[in-house]
């Protein structure tokens, strides 16, 4: 069941103009997006974007409005899906990173640690690169940094050494069969902390997704196209995408980003955000019962100067 997180919070922090233009970025389930419609004016035009085909095509079924476009297509895009619809600046930019509950509970698309289904991860299915690519073909240096960087994974090594291992005397082709890789690779008690593959179905789906990349192109994009006064709403779920969003919001409302021994400011930059909240946003803990997945989400937010 497809719960939105801090659904309150960043549609309250979103809208500055009933009657604006609003975007959202990552529409997965739609949640976000019907309660932005809810509270906006008939006059307002919202944008939905997604690059998974198939999640987008299921929010068109469910959600219907006239002031409402769909466009299918990765949010790294931003600048130019808003001039291919005429749009030059908007009221409001909402991210919501990460995998979409929709994708997770569909079992064939391989983002699961917990069901079986091929190795895919990809959220854009005409995109070549997935999860089985991946980890069949990289070296095992490759597969060992990306568990670590993406991953944080501390036993990344080990992993690696055994999925090389693995992979010697067969293609690992399934999610399960990557599972029980991962847990022969780590000690038992951090199988018995968490799931030991966790950490693991993340680096990899960031990977197969170019999400960090993603993210890195669109900040300064939707920072752009932001109206005065517009306001940026993210939220994020691992501390590597808050990370990104954290330290862009900070840069862009700095005045001078000269290096502290320059005598004099020579950057002449001057602030194009002002942060809204020092301190991320955190679901209550009553939606954190009821949502599990609410418990790390983080909710920045940002206005354009």
């Amino acid at each position: 069941m497809h719960l939105p997180v801090l659904l309150k919070e960043s549609i309250e922090n979103l809208i500055t103009d009933p009657q604006g233009i609003y975007v959202d970025c990552t529409l997965g389930g739609g949640g976000h997006l019907q309660y932005l419609l809810a509270r906006l004016s008939p006059d307002a035009r919202i944008i939905g974007i997604d690059k998974d085909l198939e999640v987008l095509s299921q929010s068109r079924e469910r959600i219907g409005a006239s002031n409402l476009t769909l466009v299918q297509s990765d949010f790294r895009n931003l600048t130019l899906i808003l001039q291919k619809l005429g749009i030059d600046t908007v009221d409001g930019i909402l991210m919501d990173l990460g995998v979409s509950s929709f994708q997770l509970d569909i079992a064939e698309r391989g983002f699961s640690f917990q069901t079986n289904a091929p190795l895919d991860m990809r959220m854009n299915r005409e995109d070549s690169l997935t999860a089985r690519d991946i980890v069949n073909s990289y070296e095992e240096k490759e597969i060992k940094q990306l568990l670590y960087q993406y991953g944080e994974e501390a036993y990344a090594a080990n992993i690696a050494r055994a999925i090389v291992k693995y992979r010697s005397e067969k293609a690992i082709e399934t999610t399960l069969e990557l599972v029980d890789i991962i847990k022969g690779a780590v000690p038992a008690k951090y199988r018995r902390e968490k799931h030991p593959a966790k950490k693991s179905f993340q680096a990899l789906r960031i990977a197969v997704n170019s999400e960090l990349d993603a993210l890195r192109e669109a900040l300064p994009q939707a920072t752009e196209v932001l109206k005065t006064g517009g306001r940026l709403c993210i939220i994020s779920f691992h501390s590597l995408e808050d990370r990104i969003v954290k330290h862009f919001m900070q840069e862009k409302s700095r005045s001078c980003v000269c290096p502290p021994d320059f005598p004099i400011c020579i950057c002449n930059q001057h602030p194009q955000l002002r942060v809204i909240n020092r301190k991320p946003i955190m679901a209550s803990v009553q939606e954190c019962t009821e949502n599990s997945r609410a418990r790390s989400a983080r909710l920045r937010v940002a206005a354009r100067i």
